[in-house]
């Protein structure tokens, strides 16, 4: 399942019979997700110019995925009780879960649930997990998956940042300015008191971005897994998905359109 994303470079982990799931009841899923991904590029302007939030290129692959039908919803649960000689219900439990992008396949017996969490805080790992996890149990989706960034591509942000720097010789904050990076004024003072500490104004500005914007309690693979593999979510089947370091271009043409 999945070869030819795996082949490119994403992770993927498919818990409580999600693969087999998939295989057999809703194979269009694959073949939307894997369509939306093969080819999925992240200009490193845009991760300047995103300052650490969504990049342009994150909601792109959300559009592509609402045009395969993949589309934003409200699920309600609700849980009545009527008694056997009354005829009215009383209504004991309600719940609504919004999920970013939800299909169902044939019937809606079969149904997928995703979220992409490209750069959040962590906790929201756990808000998805529980929320799969209640969807499942009251039969309202089949599989829940999440796509966030996979290891390599985590880790590496601070070469992918300095390379960008060093390649549009990034010495100021003017220059930032042009790929769409404004500071805050805290920001400014920790990169200037770092640039003088080390000499370096590029290096500086890398390691606070970096450490601000997508430091270890942000979304990515290695908390994601952490949360799946200690039972969060059991017993829903889960399909995790982690976007590889390889999805990262250096077309600074991009940034005319920031």
């Amino acid at each position: 399942m999945f070869e030819r994303l795996k082949s490119v470079g994403y992770e993927v982990l498919a818990l409580h019979h999600a693969e087999a799931i998939v295989t057999n009841d809703m194979p269009d899923a694959e073949a939307d997700i894997e369509g939306a991904l093969l080819g999925f590029e992240i200009p490193v302007v845009e991760i300047v110019g995103g300052g650490g939030g969504e990049a342009a290129s994150t909601q792109r692959l959300r559009r592509s995925l609402y045009e395969l039908g993949w589309h934003k919803q409200n699920i309600n649960v609700t849980k009545t009780v009527r008694w056997a000689d009354e005829t009215e219900e009383k209504v004991v439990a309600s719940l609504s879960h919004e999920i970013d992008h939800v299909k169902a396949f044939g019937t809606r017996s079969s149904v997928f649930a995703l979220e992409i969490e490209w750069n959040n805080k962590d906790p929201f790992f756990d808000r998805d997990l529980e929320n799969f996890k209640r969807l499942h149990a009251e039969g309202a989706i089949s599989v829940g998956g999440l796509i966030t960034r996979g290891e390599d591509l985590h880790g590496g942000m601070r070469d992918f940042l300095r390379r960008f720097a060093d390649d549009c010789e990034a010495d100021s904050f003017d220059r930032l300015d042009e790929f769409g990076y404004t500071p805050t004024r805290r920001q400014r003072r920790l990169i200037e008191g770092r640039a003088e500490r080390l000499g370096d104004f590029r290096q500086a500005w890398v390691e606070v971005f970096v450490s601000d914007k997508f430091g270890e309690a942000t979304t990515h693979w290695r908390k994601l897994q952490d949360r799946v593999l200690r039972g969060v979510g059991n017993p829903c089947p889960l399909l995790l998905i982690g976007i590889p370091a390889s999805v990262v271009t250096f077309d600074y043409s991009a940034a005319t359109e920031l």
